[in-house]
């Protein structure tokens, strides 16, 4: 098995050759940083990519399959065609990303950050967790067909109910 590095380089450089290195699964790309970079047509199975970093790429028919995507950073990226099926996105920031035509089946959400992302056309019906996942007012949505049948996506800035009542701060003894 090639280095990080190594397989950093031929993503870049020759993505069929890439997909063939990286086949055989368990590949370990933790903690490496692809930003800046597009990306058509890689294959990312069983590959550990946890801390990685995708911010401002443009990635098209990408699939990471079965991957652990722990915190991985795709703010500002453009995510095309692209597929998320059976990985981890557990604290994964698509911030201001696009994510356009994309597949999350059985994708685990929790705690994944989608602020001001546009996710028109992507499919999360058959997702996990997306209620756990942390959005705004400005996040777009794809239409309620593509979205679980319990997710509830209005956003809600409402935090009276986590304020403590004020009789409860009265003058201190002391």
């Amino acid at each position: 098995m090639l280095s990080k590095e190594e397989l950093a380089n031929l993503l870049t450089s020759d993505v069929e050759a890439f997909n063939e290195e990286v086949k055989g699964g368990a590949a370990d790309l933790s903690e490496t940083d692809f930003s800046n970079i597009n990306i058509e047509g890689a294959v990312f199975n069983n590959v550990d990519l946890t801390s990685s970093s995708f911010s401002d790429s443009q990635l098209t028919d990408v699939k990471f399959i079965d991957c652990d995507l722990t915190s991985v950073d795709f703010t500002r990226s453009n995510l095309i065609e692209c597929a998320f099926n059976d990985s981890f996105l557990n604290g994964t920031d698509f911030s201001y990303a696009r994510v356009d035509y994309c597949n999350f089946a059985d994708a685990d959400l929790a705690g994944a950050i989608i602020r001001e992302a546009d996710l028109t056309n992507s499919d999360f019906s058959a997702a996990e967790n997306l209620s756990a996942s942390r959005f705004d007012d400005t996040t777009v949505w794809p239409d309620q067909d593509y979205l679980p049948e319990d997710f509830d996506s209005s956003y809600s800035d409402d935090l009276s109910s986590l304020k403590d009542d004020e009789d409860d701060y009265g003058q201190s003894e002391y």
